[in-house]
């Protein structure tokens, strides 16, 4: 980010020290257009896709304020070629409900896109059995998941996960009701 508005900073100033003075005017125009990409560049990278909406329940990110979820692995790939879960690509970012997710290849991102509900992580990306057996949000790890009747789950780490899968169908029956409870706002409190 920081090299980006410096690098912003440095082609404004070239481009203010080449111009001939005749075309000040011009040079008004395009400070106005650099603020204006500024302005872009703080909000993030490109969006491949811009689904519009805000999340309703809580969305698993590492920080409270951060928008980025899933820690930027591509959805789409745990159902698609051999189910490996593959970090996505900033240039392939689709914006849904509030937050960006970032995908591997462009068919993924188009995947996604027309389809949003059916790739995003149950509960947000929060751990399942976390939700499921205690009420509480505690983080989901990407690596560490199951798909149940094509929905994709995370759990914390491979012993929660363990745990989990004693009584899946039970976990996500009390995981259903449990997480509708739980506000846009909240976040997981170590």
């Amino acid at each position: 980010m920081k090299k980006s508005l410096f690098t912003l900073a440095l082609l404004a100033t070239v481009a203010a020290c080449s111009a001939p003075a005749e075309n000040a005017a011009e040079g008004a125009n395009n400070e106005d257009s650099m603020v204006a990409a500024e302005g872009a560049a703080l909000e993030g990278p490109a969006l491949f896709a811009d689904l519009g909406g805000e999340a309703q329940n809580p969305i698993y990110t590492e920080n409270i304020g951060d928008t980025l979820a899933v820690r930027g692995y591509d959805v789409v790939s745990y159902f698609v070629g051999d189910g490996t879960p593959t970090v996505g690509n900033e240039d392939l970012t689709v914006r849904y409900d509030g937050f960006d997710y970032r995908f591997a290849n462009e068919d993924n991102a188009k995947a996604f896109v027309e389809n949003p509900a059916k790739y995003a992580p149950a509960y947000g990306g929060y751990c399942a059995w976390a939700i499921g057996a205690n009420d509480a949000l505690a983080p989901g790890d990407p690596e560490v998941f199951e798909i149940v009747d094509g929905k994709l789950y995370l759990n914390f780490n491979k012993d929660v996960q363990a745990n989990w899968e004693k009584d899946i169908p039970g976990f996500i029956e009390k995981g259903d009701v449990n997480y509708p409870t739980h506000s846009a706002d909240e976040h997981f409190k170590s």
